[in-house]
């Protein structure tokens, strides 16, 4: 698994706003969510490529036998029908924004 990190030099000041304009030119559609702390997600998979990516707070994501803590500006490619599960860690709530592939047709 490889994280991919916000770069201020090369992206600007991280927001909300720039992260999502970011995902929408790798070709994603995002949504926000708020993941209260506690929220565990067993694993699943997913039918299409994704991207979960962190604006706050820290989100564990596992993968086969790789595990990675994702913070704010931290985002990760999580394949098609790649086995993963996800937890929010500490009492800080996670907010997230939630790439999904877009299709080709």
């Amino acid at each position: 698994m490889k994280v991919e990190r916000w770069n201020p030099e090369k992206d600007g000041v991280l927001s909300e706003q720039a992260m999502r304009r970011k995902l929408e030119q790798l070709g994603f559609r995002v949504t926000r969510y708020v993941y209260s702390p506690g929220t565990f997600f067993p694993s699943h998979t997913h039918s299409t490529d994704k991207i979960d990516a962190v604006l706050s707070g820290n989100f564990r994501i596992s993968m086969a036998k790789d595990s990675v803590m994702l913070k704010a500006g931290d985002f990760i490619h999580v394949p098609a029908g790649a086995e993963h599960s996800a937890e929010v860690i500490g009492d800080q709530p996670v907010i997230s924004l939630d790439g999904i592939a877009r299709s080709k047709y």
